[in-house]
């Protein structure tokens, strides 16, 4: 039998949907990849996946998706790992350093910039071990995923970028949704979300195995606290708002 193809952040926040995908029957029926937002997005694209974890940055790119879980990454205040890290105030920088995992986030800042910040930046684009070589006086870094628990106490100013959006729209941040291009068989995606499920109420045992990969990080409290799994309403109206506020952006400028 071929198996669906499943693309999945490779990132912590992620951990409770490997749990739940590698510990519930459908473990058979599927094969995992573990993969940067922006490969997950590609993919998606492209058709390389039947299904994946896709940023919400990258959804207008896609011809056609469908929605296929009740469950997110998403937030509602602090992140903690989606940030703009700089040495200087957001009101002194000048240059921003888009981080090349992730397209989806860089819109996040660029909605935050042009809307509430009222700031214009230059943009730059970077590559790998940016956020601890590049950043610095007048140029900030977008940083997401694991790498913000290494830099976070090595700046000044580290802008929750969740927090950010949170404060100037009072509604929680989607960053990736479950999704498909394809038409997949009803009962294969009920127990899809029931996996997803079964992985979001696994969150203790998650802790267990992952802890002492992160010795200086509470991930219980990351998993808890930080991140929002449930694809509720309110996600959905930010969800929206971020989306169309997207869509009236002006060309950027380098």
């Amino acid at each position: 039998m071929e198996k669906f193809k499943i693309s999945l952040i490779s990132y912590l926040n992620s951990r409770p949907f490997l749990y739940g995908l590698e510990n519930s029957p459908i473990k058979k029926e599927i094969q995992l990849f573990l993969d940067i937002p922006a490969k997950t997005a590609v993919k998606m694209a492209h058709n390389l996946v039947d299904a994946g974890l896709v940023p919400v940055g990258a959804l207008p790119e896609l011809s056609e998706y469908r929605i296929v879980s009740d469950f997110c990454i998403g937030a509602d205040g602090p992140v903690r790992t989606v940030v703009l890290a700089s040495e200087v105030p957001v009101d002194q920088v000048e240059t921003i350093l888009m981080d090349y995992q992730s397209r989806s986030t860089v819109l996040l800042v660029r909605v935050l910039a042009h809307y509430f910040w009222n700031r214009e930046f230059r943009w730059e684009n970077t590559c790998d071990h940016f956020e601890t070589e590049s950043i610095h006086g007048t140029s900030a870094g977008i940083v997401i995923g694991d790498r913000v628990f290494h830099i976070e106490r090595r700046y000044r100013y580290i802008y929750d970028l969740s927090e950010e959006w949170n404060k100037y729209t009072g509604l929680p941040f989607v960053f990736a949704v479950w999704a498909t291009r394809k038409s997949l068989p009803e009962n294969f995606l009920l127990k899809f979300n029931d996996a997803l499920a079964l992985g979001i109420s696994g969150i203790p045992e998650v802790e267990k195995s992952e802890q002492h990969l992160y010795p200086e990080v509470d991930i219980y409290d990351y998993f808890t606290r930080n991140i929002s799994y449930l694809l509720d309403d309110r996600k959905k109206e930010g969800m929206r708002l971020f989306l169309e506020l997207s869509k009236k952006l002006p060309a950027i400028s380098k």
